[in-house]
């Protein structure tokens, strides 16, 4: 894995510090999207996350799925069901949506019931009850309906507002893209991504944001470069010596 220029990490081991003053604690978790099968990436980081000791929930588009995938699954991944497709629904110049508003409410529906149902039956028991919209949008329709299909969990990004996304339906976020989508794609600057986790952190203490959502790291294992990697072992081994501790979705966290 390749380093890149040390961010000055001075801020955050400030805000560590007053963590551990304060006797706080950062429920951690961590999200990788998009998965369908077996790669080198894959491997990749399921080694880092025995590793750094710290589970990935991992986020799989149900339709394409492949057998092989459930063959190689170890207890390092935690399944969770990544809409349906992962297609695009929404007219050109608006924001990319699985589920939105574009299709009838039946069918999209019925595309996440099949999700859940598709990843249950390749994956058996190992899969948890967690509805990953793809690009982190949907419909408000749709999130109330999720818990009668079955769900316990729906996952977007940015702070949650509310414990409940809907009744008997958990919201958990991530909260921290390693990736620069609009700018190649690669690492986001270390340092924005550093100050962004002093902040968040800061906002946590200061009650501007829930702090007792679990803190969510998101990655793309299909995409990531040496510098991703990188950053991401250095960021979960520096948290996780901090005021991070592991935290994994089980039904003990649904809502009630």
């Amino acid at each position: 894995m390749t380093p890149q220029i040390e961010p000055d990490w001075s801020r955050l081991e400030e805000e560590f510090e007053v963590w551990k003053q304060e006797g706080r604690v950062l429920p951690l978790w961590w999200r990788d999207d998009d998965a369908i099968a077996p790669t080198t990436e894959l491997e990749t980081l399921s080694l880092l996350s025995e590793k750094m000791g710290l589970p990935v929930h991992l986020a799989i588009i149900p339709k394409f799925a492949q057998q092989t995938l459930a063959d190689m699954l170890d207890d390092t991944f935690i399944p969770v069901v990544h809409g349906w497709s992962h297609e695009n629904h929404a007219p050109s110049g608006e924001k990319k949506m699985e589920f939105g508003e574009h299709r009838a409410l039946e069918t999209l529906l019925n595309d996440a019931n099949t999700g859940l149902e598709r990843l249950q039956n390749l994956f058996g028991g190992k899969v948890q009850p967690m509805f990953v919209p793809p690009w982190n949008r949907i419909s408000p329709a749709i999130t109330q309906n999720l818990a009668s299909l079955g769900y316990h969990a729906i996952s977007t990004f940015t702070p949650r507002k509310h414990a409940l996304a809907a009744r008997n339906l958990s919201q958990v976020n991530t909260h921290l893209d390693l990736i620069d989508w609009r700018g190649g794609r690669s690492l986001v600057a270390p340092q924005i991504l550093v100050d962004q986790l002093t902040c968040d952190l800061q906002d946590r203490r200061f009650g501007k944001t829930d702090a007792t959502e679990p803190y969510g790291i998101l990655t793309h294992h299909l995409v990531h470069d040496p510098s991703i990697w990188w950053f991401t072992e250095t960021l979960v081994e520096r948290l996780l010596a901090g005021p991070g501790h592991p935290w994994h979705f089980t039904h003990a966290h649904a809502a009630p």
